[in-house]
């Protein structure tokens, strides 16, 4: 045990802080819950994207990835790289689960803008016009029903 009025280096505290951390992490493995997987700068206007992602929100893994798969929208494609991406994620953090029994959703989805490449086009009379070549970051959640339901009824039993 360390005396706790000793003053204590920041990167020493970092390191011990990152330590805890990894502790935590190493003992929850496969208690984890929730997935993010995201991918960044995807050379599409958020808005198309949007509308996609809209549509899967909350589905089942299942049903998301058909409407993904069958959609005719180019970000449809995009869309479901990053969801199977997730998918596989979760899998590795909860390796003693069968991906059959989980019974995995979209917990969440959500487009952020990202930077836009500004360019001229040549216009009448002399003129030049704006364009815009927006693009986005794409984040989604992926999250067992299963594990939730299980974790709600343990808390409900604690506080009885």
């Amino acid at each position: 045990m360390e005396p706790t009025n000793k003053k204590v280096k920041k990167s020493v505290r970092i390191r011990l802080a990152k330590d805890a951390e990894r502790e935590r992490k190493e003992k929850q493995s496969g208690a984890l819950g929730a997935v993010r997987s995201s991918l960044r700068n995807i050379p599409t206007a958020p808005r198309k994207m949007r509308l996609v992602a809209d549509m899967i929100r909350g589905q089942r893994v299942n049903v998301a990835l058909n409407i993904l798969r069958f959609d005719t929208k180019h970000a449809s494609n995009t869309l479901e790289k990053v969801l199977l991406t997730a998918i596989s994620d979760w899998q590795q953090q909860n390796e003693e689960v069968k991906i059959e029994d989980a019974d995995l959703y979209v917990k969440e989805v959500y487009v952020d803008s990202a930077r836009i490449l500004k360019r001229l086009r040549t216009a009448p009379q002399g003129r030049a016009h704006r364009i815009r070549k927006r693009s986005n970051h794409v984040t989604v959640v992926v999250d067992d029903r299963n594990k939730r339901e299980e974790t709600v009824q343990s808390e409900t039993e604690n506080k009885d």
